[in-house]
């Protein structure tokens, strides 16, 4: 039955849900937005362009795919929120993130499977930029 401790324990949890991806997602939109403002983001971005055109996603999303390849989703969509993104664009990042975040601690526990952690690696971000293209083809 659903009481007001339900609605207590759920809130308090969902509270501290909220304070841990804040933790992560704060001082990652922080550093984007001072890199965007210094102009550092966008120096770095024209050298992404010509590769992210290809999965139609503009320079600066690069970053955000890098974080969430080596971070987690939760710091990519930090990233996220700070760049202007088209529908189409903003379902691409997350569909190329979804397939590919967490590479580094995914890896160690593949490895620990006994499965090979490279194989594994570079399928993920093989697939990655296959969907992403199909995706960018296709919408």
């Amino acid at each position: 039955m659903v009481t007001i401790d339900t609605f207590r324990r759920g809130f308090k949890k969902g509270l501290h849900v909220l304070l841990e991806l804040g933790k992560i997602m704060l001082p990652i939109y922080i550093i984007v937005e001072l890199l965007e403002y210094s102009g550092l983001l966008q120096m770095l971005s024209r050298y992404f362009v010509p590769f992210m055109s290809f999965i139609g996603l503009p320079g600066e999303a690069a970053f955000a795919l890098i974080v969430g390849g080596t971070l987690n989703i939760y710091a990519s969509l930090g990233v996220l929120a700070s760049i202007t993104l088209t529908a189409k664009q903003a379902t691409i990042a997350a569909t190329f993130i979804a397939i590919s975040h967490n590479l580094i601690g995914e890896t160690v526990v593949i490895k620990k499977i006994g499965v090979n952690p490279v194989f594994i690696m570079v399928l993920r971000i093989l697939t990655s930029f296959a969907v992403a293209s199909i995706m960018n083809i296709v919408m």
